[in-house]
């Protein structure tokens, strides 16, 4: 699933092309995604022009003259621009066509992604108003984190998933970042000290940033706006490395589960 650096690739990929433009026309090849797409989509959208493409969370935000376009790629969705007269694949399922004669268009094999419209604030959205702070902002550091993990028993890798208390942070960047931070995904979150969430909350913001800086990770078919794919999964330290060295240590990763996620940690480094 594209996580928060591959969206964040994305919007600044998308957004040179975008911003300034008015929307010639919406295509939609698909009308079920994970929600179906509005049927008044297209109305609401023509003749209107971008103002802003932003991000929150996992979900793109592409502002309008009248609303608020909230976009989500799911388990497998992309979004590039591409020429408008393009001839369109089998999984291409949404076409939004602008002046320039571009159009940004969504690929989606599994079809779990959303296209979504609202004219209020978006952050009032069901989808957004019960998210966390994001984790690149001024709101989240260790003593945030500290103070959310007081009294809770679930596992911390658990916890630092949970899109409510931070947003945004899935499970590539969850790994890697408490193995930075030296923290085992297992431990309970209530017993982790505030000293230890400092080193986290950092270890999360460098994963994040050096992964934006990489393009996202690639591991199956993501591609960025622009076509290119991500090249962070180069440095990933325990995602995936299954019976690997660490790179720190050279004891051999090992893999686990927690809250159904395929969990990977290196038993020495971290604890």
């Amino acid at each position: 699933m594209p996580e928060l650096p591959e969206v964040e690739t994305t919007r600044r990929g998308i957004e040179p092309h975008l911003v300034g433009n008015r929307i010639q026309q919406l295509v939609i090849r698909q009308h079920q995604l994970r929600w179906p797409v509005p049927k008044r989509l297209g109305t609401h959208l023509r003749n209107k022009r971008i103002t802003a493409v932003r991000r929150r969370a996992k979900y793109l935000l592409v502002t309008t003259e009248s609303g608020t376009l909230i976009i989500h790629l799911g388990m497998s969705g992309s979004l590039r621009m591409v020429d408008a007269a393009a001839v369109a694949g089998p999984h291409d399922h949404v076409d939004l066509v602008i002046s320039t004669g571009k159009c940004l268009r969504y690929t989606d094999p599994r079809r779990f992604g959303a296209w979504l419209w609202t004219r209020a604030e978006p952050a009032r959205h069901p989808l957004l108003k019960h998210l966390g702070p994001e984790p690149l902002g001024d709101a989240f550091d260790g003593q945030y984190l500290f103070r959310q993990s007081r009294g809770r028993r679930l596992a911390v890798k658990a916890m630092l998933m949970d899109s409510r208390i931070v947003a945004g942070v899935g499970n590539i960047y969850a790994n890697e970042a408490l193995f930075r931070a030296g923290i085992h995904p297992g431990r309970r979150a209530g017993r982790i000290s505030e000293q230890r969430y400092r080193a986290l909350a950092e270890a999360v913001r460098e994963v994040l940033i050096h992964a934006i800086r990489q393009g996202g990770t690639t591991l199956r078919d993501f591609v960025g706006g622009e076509g290119k794919p991500g090249y962070f999964q180069l440095a990933l330290q325990v995602y995936a490395q299954t019976g690997q060295p660490c790179r720190t240590c050279a004891t051999p990763i090992r893999a686990m589960r927690t809250g159904q996620r395929s969990t990977f940690y290196c038993p020495r480094c971290q604890r």
